[in-house]
């Protein structure tokens, strides 16, 4: 039996494109539901289906609280343009942006170990594989 049938699969373009998001939020509310709306419109514009867009903005506001609960991002410090709505990476955060990052050449890989794992951004399974040299 495939224990691959069992592991929770991500979308890490949309994941990679909520991230950069993230970085760049400074003073802005963050709202994932407006990117996933232009995450589907840059996929459609390369001629990629993006599927049903209310379950796509649905699925990316998961993703935040996902990300969130699990130490990925973190509210952002008022004194770095925080205002209660917006977030920072944390290191771990920042070790899977670095990752997923389609602008690095050879990110399929590591997407590739990402998605052989049962939850892959489980914090204890990302951070024991983020800390092997061949991944990164």
């Amino acid at each position: 039996m495939s224990a691959e049938s069992d592991n929770t699969r991500y979308d890490w373009d949309l994941i990679e494109r909520l991230l950069h998001e993230v970085q760049n939020s400074a003073d802005k509310p963050f709202v994932p539901r407006k990117y996933a709306e232009e995450h589907a419109a840059a996929k459609a514009a390369e001629g990629e289906s993006t599927g049903n867009l209310d379950t796509l903005k649905m699925e990316a506001a998961d993703l935040e609280a996902l990300l969130f609960k699990r130490g990925f991002i973190e509210s952002r410090p008022q004194e770095e343009g925080g205002n209660g709505e917006n977030f920072v990476l944390t290191p771990r955060g920042s070790s899977l942006l670095a990752m997923i990052d389609s602008s690095i050449p050879g990110n399929d890989h590591p997407r590739q170990v990402l998605d052989e794992q049962a939850d892959a951004l489980d914090p204890d399974t990302f951070d024991e594989v983020s800390s092997k040299a061949q991944v990164a």
